[in-house]
């Protein structure tokens, strides 16, 4: 822990053997210390502030909830935590709930050993793993659903695309490479953001930017936007 170049971790996984191997993978990395484990939403979510780990490893469906919601509730409190959402399931609900969370990656549970403790550092240093393209396919979902967001209808283009990237987890200068913009203009947008929204904090404009996609399908109207098969979220 007084390691500042050690990652500390906290595992989320309603299997213990799966809780097991994943520390046994991740300590075996050297630079990897891991400080908690839960196997439900309820303990996790009110562990991971107190104990504020670098990574949570969260896995994407438990039987009292998902990694994605305790994503959101724990980068709510301290949006410092980094999340790394670990699923069997690759649909796109998924993707899009775990972008709007503001977790820094998704990955397959069929990743490589090696692989995952490279994302967990990738994660750790403050780099996303999630696809650039996935954020503007977010963003589309949000504008083609004015219907059902009327709170967003007094941002611009330019607003959506920066509140897209607050939810995604990335800092000013962050959104500011991403969108080739000044990290003082960023500030400025996000000040306009938070103005329009009726909110004081960025965190509360990522939470609530989560709610207003909302589950499978509801996004917009019947039939817009990716994601309105007959499959629901999956996490």
């Amino acid at each position: 822990m007084t390691d500042p170049q050690r990652i500390t971790v906290y595992l989320l996984d309603d299997h213990e053997v799966v809780r097991q191997g994943l520390r046994a993978l991740l300590e075996a990395a050297g630079d990897i210390e891991v400080v908690g484990e839960s196997g439900s939403a309820e303990e996790a979510t009110s562990r991971i502030p107190a104990l504020r780990p670098d990574v949570a490893v969260l896995d994407g469906r438990l039987p009292d909830g998902s990694g994605v919601e305790v994503c959101r509730a724990v980068r709510a409190v301290d949006p410092s935590i980094r999340a790394l959402i670990l699923t069997s399931y690759d649909d796109d609900e998924a993707l899009f709930a775990a972008i709007m969370a503001g977790a820094s990656g998704y990955v397959l549970k069929e990743i490589k050993g090696s692989d995952l403790v490279g994302a967990v550092r990738q994660v750790a240093a403050g780099n996303s793993l999630i696809d650039p393209a996935l954020t503007a396919r977010v963003l589309d979902r949000v504008r083609n659903g004015p219907a059902t967001a009327p709170e967003l209808a007094e941002l611009t283009e330019q607003e959506l695309k920066l509140l897209a990237l607050i939810a995604e987890g990335l800092t000013n200068r962050q959104i500011g490479e991403r969108m080739f913009l000044a990290e003082k203009t960023v500030k400025n947008y996000v000040s306009s953001i938070l103005s329009k929204l009726g909110l004081e904090r960025r965190t509360q404009a990522a939470v609530l930017a989560s709610k207003l996609l909302g589950p499978a399908g509801q996004a917009g109207p019947a039939g817009q936007g990716p994601g309105g098969g007959p499959n629901g979220p999956g996490h």
